[in-house]
């Protein structure tokens, strides 16, 4: 349940902080006070869209949190506890917008996405507008209002997700279908492309190597030359080194010119050693006239298929791989033409099978859900009313993300006459009585821990909004009831009263406080009485609190 609500600079809010409590809440005040101004803040928390005009008039930024009890939610706790946010058993869901438009969400403290928050909200409150009556109409709402009472929301859901699917599959598949002609095409190049890379063959290493080839074949007269008369000079070297070590080992030289001596011959013996390398080298070295020609050739080749497949020399290898995968997987596209259909039969009849369940449930789920709505109607002083439930047949070769059917509530206001669609057949006042009927069966299945009625009882008046707070009332037994309303004998049902007002000449804020109970019969006998408040409105103010 929502425990407290705090909302900063928020509209015409400048700081409100308000602790909810079980029961049924009551919100009250005077028309342009502000009363749904808690609502929509809660709505932003829970993941409503910003507006930058949301931000209080001369603030930075608006910022709306509240605090849930999840000790009795275990689908909230697992919910939490799946994203990595559980924290005992409270959850603070915290929003913030600045005056540009960026907003920030978070839960326990972590940041959050605003889907998180929509996810999360759907778990922990049910908001009932006053815009209801209107969106009634349309039978998407319809088919939700009986999803929701037959509990079958998720089952619709993962028949619309199955139906996306299998849609997007099918696309899939007429897409190869199409393109078969421009596939064999491309095919025809690809095997003319491999043949042409696969003939030249070129290793992971080789081009380097064929190009450190070339340089020493086409230039091996120079090589030669240029090597041999340096291996000579080293060992001319050698000899005169040689020779000085002689020298340095005569024993007139002392001790100390020992260290010179090891230089001198290690140097010498040095040079002996490049010389050796030098001629070990010059026998690898040919004049090789046809092998040079073999490697430009074949460098030739390599640079020429480089260029006409604009890629560098290094990456024939590569791009070889490349197109024999592309081939590969055109080679597999009459496969995959095969495995498609297949799977797209396969999956047609699973979802036709769940639909069809689901039309079942849905049925069973209409039947009780036309009754309760009757018993509630008659309730409200339209017992001659019949309620039925249409279902309209959609073929499930259309793979309707509906399922197997469209959803129609028809009304009969008359005994005898022929039920029809609600746009057709009743009257705005009929209508609100209906929608709040249809609202307050699928609140019994309610799972949410609050519950909230924005202005739901508009349309109706006198022993009829009696019934609608008494209804109120009972849903309060099981779930917390926050009901904005502006009609005193729902406002008395109440097990707490707050009303909304609003301060200031210059600056106007809202503000809210929970009435004592001789404030509650003032608030009472004004929406009675309207500016004129007597002794006669405040004691039928006490007595529609006597009578809850």
């Amino acid at each position: 349940m929502l425990t407290d609500l705090s909302i900063r600079d928020y509209a015409i809010v400048q700081r409100l902080d308000i602790e909810l409590h079980t029961g049924m809440t009551c919100v009250t005040g005077e028309t342009g006070a502000g009363k749904s101004i808690m609502l929509d803040a809660l709505g932003l928390c829970l993941g409503d869209r910003a507006d930058a005009k949301a931000v209080r008039a001369g603030a930075d930024r608006a910022e709306v949190s509240a605090l849930f009890s999840v000790e009795h939610l275990p689908e909230a706790q697992a919910w939490l506890d799946q994203a990595a946010l559980l924290e005992g058993h409270e959850c603070l869901v915290r929003r913030t917008v600045t005056s540009d438009g960026r907003s920030r969400a978070f839960i326990n403290g972590s940041p959050a996405t605003l889907a998180q928050c929509k996810e999360l909200g759907e778990l922990l409150v049910d908001l009932h507008s006053q815009h209801a009556h209107q969106s009634l109409l349309r039978r998407s709402v319809q088919r939700e209002l009986l999803d929701a009472f037959s509990g079958t929301s998720e089952d619709a859901l993962a028949v619309a997700e199955e139906a996306t699917s299998i849609r997007g599959l099918k696309h899939e598949l007429e897409t190869l279908r199409s393109s078969s002609n421009e596939i064999a095409e491309r095919k025809d190049l690809l095997n003319y492309q491999i043949d042409e890379l696969a003939a030249l063959s070129l290793g992971d290493a080789e081009l380097e190597s064929l190009e450190a080839d070339q340089t020493v074949l086409s230039n091996a007269t120079w090589i030669i030359e240029t090597v041999h008369a340096i291996a000579e000079q080293c060992a001319s070297l050698s000899d005169q080194l040689r020779s000085s070590v002689s020298q340095l080992s005569d024993d007139r030289l002392g001790s100390k010119i020992e260290d010179s001596r090891e230089l001198v011959s290690s140097s010498q013996i040095q040079l002996d050693e490049a010389a050796s390398e030098m001629r070990r080298f010059l026998d690898g070295v040919e004049l090789d006239p046809q092998r040079l020609g073999e490697v430009e050739g074949r460098l030739d080749s390599a640079y020429s298929l480089a260029r006409k497949h604009r890629i560098r020399p290094e990456e024939l290898s590569g791009h070889l791989d490349t197109l024999s995968t592309e081939l590969e997987n055109l080679e597999h596209g009459s496969q995959r033409l095969d495995e498609l259909e297949a799977e797209i039969q396969t999956r047609h009849t699973h979802w036709a099978q769940s639909a069809k369940a689901l039309t079942d449930q849905r049925k069973q789920g209409a039947r009780r859900l036309a009754e309760r709505t009757m018993e509630l109607l008659a309730q409200l002083a339209m017992e001659r009313c019949e309620v039925d439930i249409g279902f309209i047949d959609i073929n499930a070769e259309k793979l309707d993300p509906r399922g197997l059917e469209e959803i129609e509530i028809w009304i009969a206001t008359n005994p005898g006459s022929q039920p029809g669609p609600l746009n057709k057949v009743v009257s705005g006042g009929e209508l609100s009585r209906i929608s709040l009927a249809l609202q307050v069966a699928v609140a019994d299945k309610a799972t949410a821990p609050t519950m909230i009625f924005d202005e739901v009882d508009t349309g109706v008046g006198g022993a009829v909004a009696d019934v609608v707070g008494r209804l109120l009332r009972t849903l309060a037994d099981n779930v917390q009831v926050l009901c904005v309303t502006h009609l005193p004998q729902v406002a008395a049902k109440g097990h707490q009263h707050i009303q909304v007002s609003k301060t200031g000449d210059h600056v106007i804020t809202t503000s809210l406080q929970y009435l004592s109970d001789e404030e509650r019969v003032e608030e009472l006998s004004r929406m009675l009485g309207g500016a004129v408040v007597t002794d006669a409105t405040r004691q039928n103010a006490r007595e529609l609190i006597a009578a809850t």
